[in-house]
């Protein structure tokens, strides 16, 4: 196991030690629970969200009255639709998959925080080229997302890529407003990424959190970045501006190993080896912090998203799971270059690895008021049918 050797294991798992029955998931989500049979609580929780999503037919109605009401709404307008891309596979299929086979006009967004691969890069050229897109590249101020990034590693919390993931959500927000664009297209889906425990990170559209951390560590005005205030994510932009977030890989047979193929046989997309790994900080964050610092191996929840929809069986993940997070030499380079972009000294480095682990209830957020308006935007929906809540938009 991972996070054997983890100093803080007692504080940061569950004990004694279980894994899922059907899943990879265990004990080192702290939160976890298991039925009678030996089930996981994410297990169950997927179960119950098929229940719900109906049979193909209901889905592909479901698609067809989405993509019906996007292109009424964005009928004489240069777009009537704005997404997300990172290069990543989900963002770039969604591209793919908006235009080849929906028939809707995009505007594309891409966000650039400073830490793109080379890869992801050229992922994104040759998407935006082959399929004739316009794309807007919205550059954060370096200086000011830098010094947010190094004040969440200095607060020593699990989710570091909060500022990034922020500022995605955010900039793709206030683009919207300002072409009057009213649909909004996320990669988010349930067949790729149902799992993710809570206890691994906390929602990265809470400001008041963000701020709170930014104000204890950081040491730059944030002048420049783009933010979103939990108002204006559940009130603001789906009641005032009427816009709605849909989530069109839901409604298909989505597959991440067949959306990778067709990218790179239409796209000339190359894969980059790991979820999120398009950027360079998520990759260190992910496959060297997390489990050296708080022992959790986020592979065990991807891979158990990939085991619950069919993609993916018990022991092919186990076998995947036994393979190094990273290349010895590999990590050497990676970490000197991490450790220098953010401006950091090895001292700093190591005293806050060695140090026990923070979390987000360390700080001042705004979780109890998310909790209440979401659970306000849930009723609307019921009653309105006008509302379209969804995870961060990556």
């Amino acid at each position: 196991m991972i996070y054997a050797d983890n100093p803080y294991t007692k504080l940061l798992h569950k004990h004694p030690y279980q894994e899922c029955k059907c899943c990879v998931m265990d004990t080192s989500d702290p939160w976890i629970s298991f039925d009678e049979r030996g089930v996981c609580n994410h297990c169950l929780a997927y179960a119950r969200y098929l229940e719900t999503v109906g049979t193909p037919k209901d889905r592909e109605r479901k698609l067809e009255a989405m993509i019906s009401g996007i292109k009424a709404r964005g009928k004489g307008k240069d777009y009537d639709c704005i997404l997300g891309l990172s290069g990543g596979v989900d963002s770039s299929y969604l591209a793919w998959f908006a235009v080849e086979k929906l028939g809707l006009r995009p505007l594309v967004v891409h966000v650039d925080a400073g830490w793109n691969s080379e890869l992801a890069v050229n992922n994104i050229q040759n998407i935006v080229q082959r399929l004739k897109l316009d794309m807007h590249t919205l550059v954060i101020d370096w200086p000011e997302i830098r010094d947010l990034q190094k004040a969440y590693f200095l607060a020593g919390i699990a989710n570091l890529d909060v500022p990034q993931d922020h500022a995605f959500i955010a900039s793709l927000y206030k683009e919207a407003l300002k072409y009057g664009i009213k649909d909004i297209l996320s990669g988010g889906n349930m067949q790729t990424e149902s799992i993710l425990p809570d206890a691994w990170g906390y929602d990265a559209s809470d400001s008041v959190s963000l701020k709170a951390i930014h104000r204890k560590y950081g040491t730059v005005k944030l002048k420049n970045y783009p933010t979103v205030s939990t108002l204006e994510k559940y009130v603001y932009y789906p009641f005032v501006q009427k816009m709605r977030v849909h989530r069109p890989l839901e409604l298909i047979d989505y597959k991440k190993e067949s959306a990778k193929d067709t990218l790179k046989q239409s796209m000339g997309w190359r894969d980059y080896g790991g979820k999120h790994y398009e950027s360079l900080f998520t990759k260190f964050f992910q496959a060297h912090y997390l489990p050296t610092k708080f022992g959790y191996d986020k592979r065990r929840a991807h891979f158990a998203s990939l085991i619950v929809s069919g993609q993916m069986t018990k022991d092919e993940a186990r076998r995947e799971l036994e393979k190094p997070l990273y290349d010895p030499r590999e990590l050497v380079d990676d970490k000197a270059f991490w450790i220098k972009k953010l401006g950091l000294s090895e001292v700093e480095f190591e005293r806050v690895m060695a140090a026990p682990p923070s979390f987000y209830t360390d700080f001042a957020n705004n979780e109890k008021s998310l909790g209440h308006l979401k659970m306000a935007a849930r009723v609307a929906k019921r009653l309105f049918g006008k509302l379209r809540l969804q995870p961060p938009i990556r």
